[in-house]
């Protein structure tokens, strides 16, 4: 069966399945915890990352009966944690096939596949029955959609009642000038980004109630510029791996990032909501 994607959508799944995409983010990140992480002084790309995710986890009751939905779960690093740590089961929903490989591949050598489900589908049209998950978890994923309400429906009637939902995205500040984030937009192939504002507006329109929300921009400008960094450090190698032309875009595209976050145009951070 031939899957339909929106735009949007579909332009993150062509970007992630690339070869040039893959081995970036394997080898920058370790291929394991890909999204934004929480910097200690000394810490690597790897160790701020994964430092999110037991953040995260430790604001949820986890325990072997709890079953978890990850909405855009790239290499499956949290779904991991989660099952090593605390015994969950864990279902990852994600788009990119390539990322999916890696994910079983991962999972078998960690001797996880018993608990982790992979689910290769859109996070806009999910087909899976009601009220299954006691939480959905989910790291920079959702700015991907061009409908981010219709993937907070989604995630809504995928949990059951009382469960969780928590997640991290990058997205804009709630009085970002109109215009100023054209340069970021154009990098990441998307007409507009969601908002802390957003966010909570949707979720509480939907019938969430919001259990805590944990602005850290401040994280995320200092992400952008130590992947920056890691590049300008490790060029031969990555070069390697990756083809000039798409580190010549990414490093365009990491200042626009950075430039766009100091400026306060940009937020990032942990938001936390429950369903009614």
């Amino acid at each position: 069966m031939t899957l339909e994607y929106s735009t949007p959508v579909e332009t993150a799944r062509s970007y992630y399945n690339s070869d040039d995409a893959d081995h970036f983010y394997a080898s920058i990140w370790g291929g394991e915890d890909i999204h934004i992480g929480l910097y200690e002084k000394g810490d690597s790309i790897f160790e701020a990352s994964h430092r999110t995710v037991e953040k995260m986890a430790s604001m949820l009751t986890l325990n072997e009966g709890t079953k978890v939905l990850d909405v855009g779960a790239g290499y499956g690093g949290p779904a991991r944690y989660l099952a090593k740590t605390y015994g969950c089961n864990v279902d990852c929903l994600n788009v990119s096939e390539v990322q999916n490989r890696r994910t079983r591949q991962l999972n078998q050598e960690q001797g996880l596949t018993h608990k982790i489900r992979i689910i290769e589908e859109n996070f806009e049209a999910i087909s899976l029955d009601d009220q299954q998950y006691d939480v959905v978890w989910s790291q920079d994923a959702i700015l991907h959609s061009g409908n981010r309400r219709q993937v907070l429906s989604e995630i809504y009637r995928l949990l059951k009642p009382g469960g969780e939902l928590i997640f991290t995205d990058p997205m804009q500040s709630d009085d970002c000038p109109s215009g100023v984030l054209q340069p970021v937009l154009d990098r990441i192939l998307l007409d507009s980004m969601g908002s802390i504002g957003f966010y909570t507006q949707t979720a509480n329109e939907l019938g969430f109630e919001t259990i805590q929300i944990i602005e850290m921009t401040e994280q995320l400008v200092e992400h952008y510029s130590r992947v920056l960094q890691e590049i300008d450090a490790r060029i031969d190698e990555i070069l390697k791996l990756c083809s000039q032309e798409y580190i010549d875009r990414m490093k365009v595209g990491l200042n626009h990032w950075i430039e766009s976050g100091k400026k306060g145009y940009l937020a990032w951070g942990i938001l936390h909501f429950r369903k009614k």
